[in-house]
């Protein structure tokens, strides 16, 4: 698998950022809870004294509808997650886990098998930060990983992955920064690991769209869509030193899975959730801050 699937912690911080932000609404009309991302979260104070409502509208300053958006993405894979343990699923691997703090906030079973994978430097951080009460949870594997002599399948078994056992993954938010190849080589590496078994696999990537037509992207009315979408994308590239370098069709990220083993099960933009997620709060977004440059999805192993 390539190293590059794991990436530093600048992209890392900022989602958490926006978890904090949303963490902090009226809890009455929050969609999702991680008291644990103000760990990760440079000047979490002044964003808990500014507030929701003010820290929501500078994002919406700077792209309407980009907090909405993650945060829906971050509710879909928890709604995943916890449906896909219900339902029995063994092992849980979270790829690039990054700041990822679902194996501690969601409620999953004990006996939920969890393997956070990323790279030594960016799980140092993360575990220096972490409250003392979570450390050495037993259900928890940290699996480091050095990419440039040490294979993923590998380390995963080391730490006590189970090939017999069924399994779900994630990759979120990460094609967008990795070649074609080094997703395809992802896929196909976790389809050889688990072959023969019940296999979930979540994965976020960003529509070709965002070059080809831009207000595409956008619902109608959305504020100078063809700026905002050159805004986002650099600045990923400037602000984090992680450039977006790969966009996809949604037919080419199918025939990625079909040809790994995988078969589509749901591919969702915000623009489907938005009714279903902010809509009970009153909170549901106007065509003109609708943002669906990112697609959710969901396969399945074949014949399960």
């Amino acid at each position: 698998m390539s190293n590059s699937i794991f990436r530093k912690d600048g992209t890392a911080q900022g989602v958490a950022k926006q978890r904090y932000i949303e963490t902090i609404a009226d809890p009455a009309k929050r969609i999702i809870e991680d008291h644990f991302a103000k760990h990760f979260t440079l000047g979490a104070g002044l964003i808990k004294i500014m507030g929701h409502g003010l820290n929501l509208w500078l994002t919406n300053k700077l792209a309407p509808g980009f907090h909405e958006h993650l945060i829906a993405r971050t509710r879909f894979i928890d709604d995943l997650i916890e449906k896909s343990a219900k339902n029995g699923i063994e092992q849980y691997v979270v790829l690039g886990a990054g700041y990822d703090m679902r194996a501690h906030r969601l409620d999953l079973p004990d006996s939920l098998e969890v393997f956070e994978v990323d790279q030594p430097e960016v799980q140092l951080k993360k575990l220096t930060k972490l409250p003392d009460e979570l450390s050495g949870l037993g259900n928890i594997s940290y699996v480091s990983v050095d990419f440039t002599n040490q294979s993923v399948s590998e380390e995963l078994i080391s730490a006590g992955f189970d090939k017999t056992k069924s399994s779900i993954f994630t990759l979120e938010g990460v094609t967008q920064y990795i070649t074609k190849d080094a997703l395809n080589s992802t896929l196909n590496e976790i389809a050889s690991l688990t072959q023969g078994t019940h296999t979930i696999f979540f994965l976020s990537y960003v529509d070709e769209l965002l070059n080809q037509n831009p207000e595409a992207c956008f619902g109608d009315g959305y504020p100078n869509p063809l700026k905002k979408a050159n805004l986002i994308k650099n600045l990923s590239a400037k602000a984090a030193d992680e450039p977006w370098i790969s966009f996809y069709s949604s037919k080419e990220i199918e025939n990625a899975l079909l040809n790994n083993g995988f078969s589509l099960k749901e591919n969702k933009i915000l623009e489907d959730l938005n009714l279903e997620y902010f809509g009970p709060y009153g909170r549901d977004l106007p065509e003109n801050q609708i943002f669906n440059l990112e697609h959710f999805v969901v396969a399945e192993s074949k014949n399960w």
